[in-house]
């Protein structure tokens, strides 16, 4: 039988001690196993992240997971020259479409941080070296439930230049997530069995 633990760690019928908000569905199972938190440095994976963060706002991210593969064929694979060239015409032919979520100014959002991008990409030289200056110099020594936070002095502080850039659909929040997911910061808890293979790789 699986069970939930007091300290927001599960165990589940594999036996396997994991974060407790992947219990609900094996898809966030393997988002979890595999994916979350592992450190990014692809520039198309990072642009394809913060764009789908965006589009989670208001949503559980359990949606925007299941059609992830629909928003890489609508979205040409989160190619940034690509999504930058997008017009109305493919906005409206994005709000057809049903395999994705259909909100003007999230598909908006993602054309205008495209471009916003190549702009970024023109001065900084890559999307990775740009977000991971805002890597923590420190962390909890242990990541509890009661250490999470819903955003850090650091997810502000990339939400605001990346807002003075141009960019939208980035507040904190949504930033702290894209950092979860991407690995700048490891928020599976202590405990979990995945924390440790996504540590090692992390250490710069």
């Amino acid at each position: 039988m699986s069970e939930l633990t007091s300290d927001g760690l599960w165990k589940g019928p594999d036996s396997r001690v994991r974060c407790a908000w992947c219990r609900t569905d094996e898809a966030y199972i393997r988002y979890h196993d595999t994916e979350w938190g592992f450190p990014v440095y692809d520039d198309r994976t990072l642009f394809e992240k913060i764009c789908l963060e965006g589009f989670q706002s208001g949503l559980s991210w359990l949606t925007i997971l299941r059609k992830r593969d629909n928003f890489r064929k609508a979205f040409d694979d989160f190619d940034v020259e690509r999504v930058a060239r997008f017009s109305k015409r493919d906005v409206n032919r994005l709000l057809r479409d049903a395999g994705i979520v259909r909100h003007r100014g999230k598909i908006e959002s993602t054309v205008n941080n495209a471009r916003c991008c190549i702009d970024l990409l023109h001065e900084v030289g890559s999307l990775a070296e740009y977000v991971w200056r805002y890597q923590p110099a420190s962390r909890p020594r242990r990541i509890t439930m009661s250490t999470l936070q819903a955003h850090t002095p650091e997810s502000q502080a990339l939400s605001k230049d990346l807002r003075r850039r141009g960019w939208t659909f980035v507040g904190p929040t949504t930033i702290y997530a894209f950092m979860q997911a991407m690995g700048l910061v490891n928020d599976h808890l202590h405990g979990c069995e995945i924390r440790n293979r996504v540590a090692a790789p992390s250490r710069r």
